[in-house]
């Protein structure tokens, strides 16, 4: 499991920074971010923080979800991402903490989604807002680099494949379109491929 330390900042940023990442079409579809927050475990492994969205919320309730959100008119993926992550779990890196961005994700909801990779120094702790998050979670990075990662389903809905990331430390499932920015991550950070996921498709329950 990689320590969170300079060595794997150095990592991630040597993998991430010149990654060559596919941008999608926004015709049609809402600007969205999400941010790949790699922070520090209790164990001081590199984790990313996911969360459980609010059961209250109008879309996805219940869903596990990255932080993030919809673009404010004017707001890069970026500053989008870093407003999110403090709005939804308080924490607050600067934006010399961006890395970089990986591939777009069209979300069969209208979204078209850019998740952007921050590394989160510091001592900045995980403060839920419990009108958007019912939890927070460090999961290890190393968890997405099992086996069973990823696993790959087929819908009667659509000819493309459904993917899912089994996740030990939950013991559940987490669907498109989180599954495949987390698998895209993996492959990225873990082994340096650059393994595309937009052609990934979500389960029906998620298409609303």
């Amino acid at each position: 499991m990689p320590r969170f330390d300079d060595a794997t900042r150095a990592l991630v940023a040597a993998r991430v920074g010149p990654f060559p990442r596919q941008e999608a079409s926004a015709e049609g579809l809402r600007r969205a971010a999400v941010a790949v927050a790699l922070v520090a475990d209790g164990e001081q492994q590199t984790a990313f923080v996911l969360t459980r969205r609010a059961a209250r919320l109008r879309s996805h309730a219940g869903q596990w979800a990255l932080p993030g959100g919809r673009l404010d008119p004017g707001e890069t993926p970026e500053q989008a991402a870093l407003r999110e992550l403090h709005e939804e779990v308080g924490l607050s890196p600067g934006a010399d903490a961006v890395i970089g961005r990986l591939d777009d994700y069209p979300s069969r909801s209208g979204y078209l989604i850019t998740p952007v990779v921050v590394w989160c120094a510091g001592d900045g702790r995980l403060a839920p807002n419990p009108a958007e998050v019912a939890a927070v979670y460090l999961v290890p990075l190393s968890d997405l680099d099992r086996p069973d990662v990823p696993r790959l389903i087929s819908i009667p809905e659509s000819d493309r494949p459904v993917i899912q990331v089994p996740l030990a430390m939950m013991k559940s499932v987490v669907h498109a379109p989180t599954a495949a920015v987390l698998y895209q991550l993996r492959e990225v950070v873990l082994h340096g491929r650059a393994t595309r996921v937009a052609h990934f498709d979500q389960p029906v329950f998620a298409w609303r």
